[in-house]
């Protein structure tokens, strides 16, 4: 497998995202800055429409199992919402934007998603707001990396 593919691919994870693609690319495989966050972005983003269709479908139906993934759904569901949504409610996109674009665990395209979900965020609002934090968290994890190895390569 290309390195490309594997950054690429790392991006569509929901835990690694950028916050392991992009460090990913420039640390180990000693990509270009640009082509490593090209990369990482478009991956990332890859799974939002689908996430978000795939939820609108079964997302309700999921919450009311009683098996590990409905559990895992209403945990994460009723967290969006109690500390989300009236986020959301007052600042509108501009709060998914910031949900996405600060790159810790359990922010991302993908927790992204799963508020537009919950929060019944019209996808013409969620889907450019996860882009925007998406390149925005990008810009932010790029920076981050870069100074990194910056900082090490003085060190030593």
């Amino acid at each position: 497998m290309s390195d490309e593919l594997v950054i690429f691919l790392t991006a569509m994870t929901p835990i690694g995202e950028l916050r392991a693609s992009i460090p990913l690319g420039l640390l180990t495989f000693d990509l270009p800055v640009w082509s490593t966050f090209l990369l990482s972005v478009t991956g990332n983003m890859i799974p939002v429409p689908f996430l978000m269709l795939t939820l609108r479908k079964t997302g309700t139906w999921l919450e009311r199992q009683d098996n590990p993934p409905g559990a895992l759904l209403r945990w994460r569901t009723h967290g969006i919402r109690s500390r989300y949504g009236p986020r959301l409610a007052r600042y509108g996109p501009l709060a998914l934007v910031l949900l996405v674009a600060v790159p810790v665990p359990v922010t991302g395209a993908w927790t992204g998603s799963l508020a537009v979900w919950a929060l019944h965020m019209p996808l013409k609002q969620g889907i450019p707001a996860i882009a925007t934090g998406v390149l925005i968290a990008g810009g932010v994890v790029t920076g981050l990396s870069l100074a990194g190895i910056e900082l090490f390569s003085r060190l030593t």
